[in-house]
């Protein structure tokens, strides 16, 4: 065993495989071979490709046979964002979409389109990927107006053929160009496919990598491995701040069957090497280390007086309309509530993993992140690296839906390489993932209102305690730990949105309170943000219902005037069975259980998704545990690319977001989380799942929203105003665990 603390470079490896593709064009360029497979761990080739994305070629490639390969930035984490940019592009270019493969988040081969989330990889990704096709479609036709000499007007694309609308004879489309580029910019102004006319955006079409999914062939990062590829444990310290002391190499050198493992030390960055990985997994739990003790975080129990006491950066009203302050006095009833949501993991089900490949010339890293060119140039500033010559290919992992651990196991993999001078993978365990995965960060809302003598919202008022955004990169670890230099940003998302209510209100006021410091690093969390601020205002809205003596759903629709709004609300509660009354119910007893309904609305943002929810439950008094039966969703994207993905998409919205509000909260100490693996950190459990109707509202003629997040916002406070219709009891703290739901109806009497 030796210890390694020198930093060295190799170089990188050539990662495209030349294969029998075409790049066609009209100007004499170059003819540039390509693979549709380029996320192939043993491609290699031609690293010219067009990134530009301004630029037709930076998305698209008609190949020999006609088939079309698609790049975007974009990546697919298991939302088939794939299917979905493939049916799109080939609506305009003519293709089946089962001829079209999409290459995601290589930075070698992808124009940079931002990073994946905010429901943007449609919105973005797959539009920009759209006006590309439709660029194409034009300048295809305009050369087959020339080839088949007839006006362009006159011909269409289909099945890979420009061909005239009467009929008769047409040429192929990578026969009609040759061997070369487009070489020609992304027009804004080509037109769309019309609606009317469309063949395949709208069909449920089966998402291609499911069979090898469902069959265990398909590549994770997890799986992915490189020729003389080292495996590596990294071994953290026992508390937050702690800095290495001392190590014991001597533990580890009486395992058997473990002669080749090295230690690696860079200042209080630690870890264990090896040729095989049960070998490195073995040495980095044996390895005796010396810590320094630290003592920094505030402590679970505390955390409410920690943000309300907290030091503020400064204060910003998000939204102020009227003056809810001098409107409040004169109301006829007067509410005010607080509302909680915690910390949260992504809580991946398989823990990160990365590979990197770094060598003179440059590197390479396979990560499952969901923003690779902006992974690559943090790495690249953060390690010393030419940017030019960094590349990173996005591989799935295991779903991450905000920025997880998968950028830190990068940097891990990336000091790794550099230093000892060979590919090298690291696997994060559970306790890594759940202990140093960045967090969805805690959320601290109090909300007043008053009624006038008619029942309206004649003042509103929400503040908000939010840790504040610093610009540059989230710090990596490896890098903190080795002494390294970096930028230490932060970043959790766009977390004051829908903070104000969806209804006619005349004075209202979102005042956010961005504070200094959080506890743990915060990250966004799917949706960040907008499932506590709508968990808060739709349960807060709920508490006016009652207090007015009107019915829940009648309260929100008499105060709704956007017709798409007004028809979401509608469909959900009409599908539901939605029987007009006030809350609680005053049936809600059936045997043992309590059981009520309960409805929530927002739109998304307040400018995308409109969403309505209803949900039916049982709340057993005795255990405290609630059981959601069903689910009814009305969501309203705009134009409906897929309807079976977009399906999926939302049954998995709603589905995560019951376990983050019935189970999941980071819980820690003055040291260190403690909630690291499933049965300190529980999610939601296979029997606890309910039944699911979604009511897909498909508007073809209206822009397309995405739908990644939308659906989750609703889900927290459709449950607790199901709780209180059955229960009479408010639950304003989230996970609404057995102990919270007792505690709430014994203080409701």
């Amino acid at each position: 065993m030796q210890t390694l603390s020198s930093m060295s470079s190799i170089s990188r490896r050539d990662l495209l495989k030349t294969g029998g593709a075409l790049v066609v064009s009209f100007a004499f360029g170059a003819v540039l071979p390509r693979r549709s497979a380029a996320q192939s761990p043993t491609a290699d080739g031609d690293l010219a490709k067009m990134l530009d994305p301004s630029e037709v070629d930076s998305f698209l490639a008609i190949h020999a046979d006609g088939s079309v390969t698609l790049y975007t930035g974009k990546v697919d984490i298991g939302t088939g964002l794939r299917i979905a940019v493939a049916q799109m592009a080939a609506e305009e270019l003519g293709v089946p979409a089962e001829r079209i493969s999409v290459v995601d988040g290589d930075t070698g081969l992808c124009p940079d389109q931002g990073g994946t989330g905010g429901s943007t990889g449609l919105t973005r990704g797959g539009v920009e990927v759209r006006q590309a096709a439709a660029t194409a479609r034009k300048a295809l036709l305009t050369l087959g107006a020339a080839q088949l000499n007839r006006p362009a007007a006159d011909l269409t694309i289909a099945d890979g053929q420009v061909r005239p609308l009467a009929g008769g004879s047409g040429i192929g489309i990578a026969a009609l160009l040759g061997e070369r580029r487009f070489s020609v910019k992304v027009d804004p102004r080509a037109p769309l496919t019309a609606p009317a006319r469309y063949t395949v955006v709208g069909k449920p079409l089966l998402r291609p990598e499911v069979p090898d999914k469902c069959t265990g062939r398909h590549v994770y990062v997890q799986d992915f491995s490189l020729p003389g590829m080292l495996h590596a444990r990294v071994i953290r310290p026992p508390t937050v701040g702690a800095k290495l002391v001392s190590v014991d190499e001597s533990s580890i050198r009486s395992i058997p069957g473990i002669p080749d493992v090295r230690v690696v030390r860079i200042d209080s960055f630690l870890a264990v090497v090896s040729k095989d990985e049960w070998a490195a997994v073995r040495a980095a739990t044996a390895l005796k280390s010396t810590w320094s003790d630290w003592q920094g975080l505030p402590g679970n129990d505390g955390l409410v007086r920690y943000l309300r006491d907290g030091a503020i950066d400064r204060d910003e009203a998000v939204v102020s309309r009227g003056d809810p302050a001098a409107a409040m006095p004169g109301a006829a009833k007067k509410l005010s509530a607080t509302y909680f949501w915690p910390s949260q993991s992504h809580a991946s089900l398989g823990p990160s993993c990365a590979v990197a490949d770094v060598r003179a010339d440059g590197a390479t890293i396979w990560s499952a992140s969901q923003g690779t060119h902006g992974l690559r140039n943090n790495l690249a500033r953060v390690f010393g690296l030419p940017v030019a010559k960094v590349r990173v290919v996005f591989l799935e992992g295991s779903g991450s839906y905000g920025t997880n651990g998968s950028d830190y196991v990068a940097a891990d993999a990336v000091l790794l390489s550099k230093t000892i001078g060979q590919p090298v993978r690291v696997q994060w365990t559970r306790q890594d993932e759940h202990r140093w995965d960045p967090k969805g960060p805690q959320q601290l809302l109090d909300l007043q209102a008053g009624l006038d003598s008619t029942g309206r919202i004649v003042a509103w008022d929400t503040q908000m305690w939010l840790p504040a955004t610093r610009p540059g990169g989230r710090a990596y670890l490896a890098a903190e730990a080795a002494g390294i230099a970096q930028e230490r940003g932060q970043n959790a998302g766009a977390l004051a949105q829908n903070g104000d209510p969806p209804y006619a209100a005349e004075n209202v006021r979102v005042l956010v309170h961005w504070l200094k410091e959080t506890p743990l690093v915060p990250s966004n969390l799917r949706a960040p943000g907008k499932i506590a601020n709508v968990f808060a205002v739709e349960s807060f809205t709920d508490e006016l219902a009652a207090a007015a003596g009107v019915d829940p759903v009648a309260f929100r629709l008499s105060r709704l005037t956007d017709p798409r709004a007004i028809d979401a609300l509608t469909r959900a509660t009409t599908t539901f069975g939605w029987r007009a009354r006030t809350s609680p119910n005053p049936q809600a007893r059936q045997g043992n259980l309590l059981t009520g309904r309960g409805v929530a609305y927002m739109r998304y943002k307040q400018a995308e998704n409109y969403i309505a929810m209803v949900m039916d439950v049982a709340v057993d008094p005795a255990s405290g545990r609630i059981a959601v039966r069903r689910v009814v969703c009305a969501h309203d994207c705009g134009l409906v690319v897929n309807p079976d993905a977009l399906r999926n998409q939302i049954e998995g919205c709603i589905v995560q977001t019951l376990s983050r509000t019935l189970h999941e909260e980071v819980k820690f100490d003055r040291s260190r989380v403690t909630s690291a693996d499933w049965a300190s950190y529980p999610i939601l459990t296979f029997p606890e799942a309910p039944a699911i109707d979604v009511i897909l509202i498909d508007r073809p003629d209206q822009p397309l929203l995405g739908a990644g997040e939308a659906a989750t916002a609703p889900v927290a406070a459709a449950l607790a105003n199901a709780v209180f219709d059955a229960t009479g009891a408010r639950l304003r703290t989230v996970p609404f665990t057995p102990e919270r739901v007792k505690a709430a109806l014994r203080s409701n009497g």
